[in-house]
């Protein structure tokens, strides 16, 4: 099953590397949607059918965790799961991810085996390595 993913970051460049990431690992992705921020997540949320949400924790206007609590107050987007990846590692940081809501999260730097088993972990699928080439998976950033 191929599933649909929305990337949250204000870096252009980060969102490239976490899609050309996650195409390295072997997820099976269908489509592949970005936002700019919160704000601009929660327009895309309404409009397209997402899967999981992939998104930064530090950006304007709106940030992940604020992204997190907007959506867990909508009924249609409160089951959508939401993996944050960032630099932030606090204990305390993760803690209040994850009561917030967050399903998941990963620091940067982040490698494709990383990102495929999180991905894998919170949708309840198996992460054997099928289709997974390892190495850089012609990465070029």
């Amino acid at each position: 099953m191929a599933f649909n993913i929305l990337v949250v970051d204000d870096s252009l460049p980060m969102r490239k590397v976490i899609r050309k990431t996650i195409m390295a690992s072997g997820f099976a992705m269908a489509d592949y949607y970005e936002a700019t921020d919160g704000a601009e997540a929660l327009g895309l949320l309404k409009e397209r059918p997402v899967d999981i949400v992939v998104t930064d924790y530090n950006m304007p206007r709106m940030n992940g965790l604020e992204l997190i609590q907007a959506m867990n107050k909508d009924e249609a987007l409160k089951s959508i799961p939401v993996l944050v990846i960032t630099t932030e590692g606090s204990q305390k940081r993760m803690e209040e991810f994850r009561e917030k809501g967050a399903a998941g999260y990963i620091r940067k730097p982040f490698t494709p085996e990383e990102i495929r088993a999180k991905l894998h972990e919170i949708l309840g699928e198996s992460h054997d390595d099928e289709g997974f080439e390892g190495g850089d998976g012609g990465l070029d950033f």
